[in-house]
């Protein structure tokens, strides 16, 4: 039976249903969760057909409607792993190596100690957050109404939409920057942005299960590819011993530690606010503990390893090598890397161009889904249209700022990882300590996802993420500000402490902040 002729029997029997007593508003809260689908298609009249052609394809109807547990049907616990493999294993996690010479003057054994601690605290993270998709079968955004509310969760999704579009923007720098570094002079690099933009697209456009199927398989090329770069990097030669001279010394080290390391755990924690986007069709039966730990090594080996290359790669002092990065960025660099492999070298620069598309999918799918997290007007709209807009917006960002990469890289992974470090704080605070199962609440009524009535109200959660920015807005030492705290830690340019910051501020005032609102409203 086609989606049609379903959705025209479903139309009848929603009819049937008015004259049992059942009211319209009643029907349309079930069923887009039941089968989205049928939903969207009698929704748009005139184009239900095209719509009903399009999921009938294999186009994903599903937006942020809650999977049902007699829904689920994703039992492969190892595409987790190949997925997040597969998203990190690319061009895009290099640069963030790069920045602990470019901007910290950090030497190599600083960088990789920086790297492998804060890597630590973002991946568990992140990992915690991938472990409640199967436990809700909602996606990231959602799920933070049940802490913040219903207009809490508006504000997160807006945060959200705002991350994977600036995620989504480096991305497709980087990739342009690259296919144009291949035969400087020929590709334009606007037409190569928008090369990895399209790609980028597809199969987000197609849903849920085309992007696991593309990602299932990409790391095993890309790996093969690193270790290459790897290689070949050594032959140009690793001069670590020149960057000692650089360092700065005393306090501005521990500056330009904690400062890296805000930019690494953002790096890994920029993910948690879409993890659970790609595990909520598991069964609730899943073990959170198996989520938890393929979760976590999908994203530390890759991550680790790839800005660990990053920063080796940053002290190979041929000149060729240095007026490479100078002229060309990354995609220079790489090239001049790929240089001794002549025509092989260069088909190779072609994969990792394309490789941030399997990075760029994430963000945009993630991006379409914080559109319809906005409010019930946004989730009637269907996803993949949500998903071409932030297509549209990325494409013509990354053009307009493609001369600026290192400077947005730097400063946007800085300010993601202020909001993130609260938002995981409160969501966990939430979960362990009022959805427990002995806690104030004792657990998730989890088809209260769409009713704002039975949501918590959210001012404990609003008014934690406001003291999460008072703690960013101390802590921070950024171009363009240093905070109090910030600037007392010490170093030339301050130590930026916010994530750290934001997330302790949030972290003592929402529990307190949360057992007065349940006190008194009872959600």
């Amino acid at each position: 039976m086609t989606t049609t002729e379903t959705a025209e029997k479903r139309l009848s029997v929603d009819e049937n249903s008015t004259e049992k007593g059942i009211s319209e508003q009643e029907r349309n809260s079930i069923a887009p969760d039941r089968d989205p689908s049928h939903a969207i298609v009698a929704r748009f009249g005139a184009l239900g057909p095209l719509l009903a052609r399009l999921f009938d394809s294999g186009v994903e109807a599903r937006g942020v409607e809650r999977v049902p547990e007699d829904q689920r049907d994703d039992v492969h616990y190892w595409n987790n792993l190949f997925m997040w493999w597969s998203v990190n294993i690319t061009l895009t996690t290099i640069p963030v190596g790069f920045l602990a010479q470019e901007f910290f003057t950090l030497t190599l054994p600083h960088t990789i100690a920086t790297i492998l601690c804060f890597g630590l605290i973002g991946a568990t993270a992140t990992s915690f957050i991938a472990t409640l998709g199967p436990q809700t079968g909602l996606r990231t955004i959602i799920i933070t109404r049940f802490s913040s509310g219903y207009v809490g969760g508006t504000i997160y999704s807006i945060l959200n939409i705002l991350t994977q579009l600036g995620w989504a923007v480096t991305a497709v720098i980087l990739g342009g920057q690259t296919l144009a570094s291949i035969n400087p002079g020929t590709l334009p690099l606007i037409v190569g942005i928008i090369i990895v933009a399209v790609g980028s697209l597809v199969p987000c456009f197609i849903g849920y299960d085309m992007v696991h199927k593309v990602e299932r398989y990409v790391w095993i090329p890309l790996g093969i590819i690193m270790l290459f770069l790897l290689g070949l990097g050594a032959k140009a030669g690793y001069e670590i011993k020149d960057q000692i001279p650089l360092e700065d010394t005393g306090r501005s080290v521990s500056a330009d530690v904690m400062s890296f390391g805000g930019i690494v755990f953002s790096s890994f924690a920029g993910w948690a606010p879409l993890a659970a986007d790609y595990n909520c069709r598991m069964p609730v039966t899943t073990s959170s503990t198996k989520v938890f730990v393929l979760t976590f090594i999908g994203l530390y080996i890759p991550i680790c390893f790839l800005q660990i290359l990053g920063a080796l790669l940053m002290t190979i002092t041929d000149p060729a090598y240095t007026s490479a990065f100078e002229n060309g960025s990354t995609g220079g660099l790489i090239s001049q890397v790929l240089s001794p492999w002549k025509g092989g070298g260069k088909f190779l620069l072609v994969l990792l161009a394309m490789s941030v598309i399997a990075n760029n999918i994430l963000n945009t799918y993630s991006a379409g889904l914080s559109m319809q997290s906005l409010g019930r007007p946004f989730a009637m709209i269907p996803r993949f249209f949500w998903t071409f807009i932030g297509f549209v917006v990325y494409t013509v960002a990354g053009i307009a700022g493609r001369e600026h990469f290192s400077e947005i890289l730097s400063n946007f992974l800085s300010i993601l990882g202020y909001w993130t470090a609260w938002f995981v704080v409160v969501v966990a605070e939430e979960h362990f300590i009022f959805r427990r199962k002995n806690g104030r609440l004792g657990g998730y009524n989890l088809d209260d996802w769409d009713s704002p009535s039975k949501l918590p109200i959210g001012i404990a959660g609003i008014l934690a993420g406001c003291f999460g920015v008072a703690g960013a807005v101390v802590g921070m030492a950024q171009v363009w500000y240093t905070g109090p705290i910030g600037r007392m830690a010490g170093g030339a340019f301050g130590t930026d402490l916010g994530f750290e910051l934001a997330g302790a501020f949030a972290a003592v005032t929402y529990p307190v902040l949360r057992w007065v609102e349940i006190k008194f409203t009872g959600r």
